[in-house]
């Protein structure tokens, strides 16, 4: 009865993925922005503002997070992990951030076709991280999917950085002859985008080291 009491009083565990769903959702509908931004015109500054507001969000949950680690008896996984992962997902759109931060300062209005296919490959991103979280409360049965949506995760990587090499080769022939300062702005923007995607990467990277510590 006094164990049964005592159990009560422990902050309970399944918070953590709670709070990892929510956080998840943010960082979903930060992308959504980051591709309507990416979308270009007179609506750009709204999509932006929105970046903000969901970057904003995820960085309330992620300290959220980092409390209940301090103050949970009893975690779903290794404390440094938790840690670990859910700030690979706030680095994340913490970079989709920079790059609405960098479209704001230098009032970016159009956007190239690559941009905006990295765009799309960020959501994708997203999506496959927040159809891996759920999994991970019962990692034992869904090793194989965790481990296939990882890897397509570090796919996607691998195609933006592709686009982020194509883009920059057409951004320079574009502009050899014409705005070094277009030229550099458009690089600002392909660094951070390709950042994004690379952060997405450290997110399946921290999923396989769970998958693997509990398997």
């Amino acid at each position: 009865m006094l164990m049964r009491w005592f159990r009560a009083l422990l902050p309970k565990e399944e918070r953590f993925f709670d709070l990892f769903a929510k956080h998840s959702q943010a960082v979903q509908h930060g992308a959504l922005a980051l591709q309507g931004m990416l979308q270009g015109g007179d609506e750009t500054p709204v999509f932006c503002q929105r970046v903000n507001q969901f970057e904003n969000e995820a960085d309330n949950i992620t300290r959220e997070v980092l409390t209940a680690v301090r103050r949970t008896f009893i975690t779903p996984f290794d404390r440094g992990d938790i840690k670990n992962l859910i700030t690979a997902m706030d680095d994340a759109i913490d970079q989709m951030q920079q790059t609405a931060k960098a479209v704001m300062l230098f009032e970016v209005r159009s956007f190239e076709p690559p941009m905006r296919e990295m765009g799309t490959l960020v959501v994708e991103c997203a999506n496959l991280v927040g159809r891996a979280l759920p999994l991970m409360q019962a990692i034992g049965n869904n090793v194989s999917m965790l481990t296939a949506i990882t890897e397509e995760l570090t796919k996607l990587e691998g195609r933006v950085d592709d686009l982020h090499d194509i883009g920059l080769k057409e951004l320079f022939l574009k502009h050899r002859n014409a705005s070094a300062m277009d030229f550099i702005v458009g690089v600002e923007i392909y660094d951070h985008l390709e950042k994004v995607a690379d952060r997405f990467d450290d997110v399946a990277n921290e999923i396989n080291s769970i998958v693997i510590e509990q398997v």
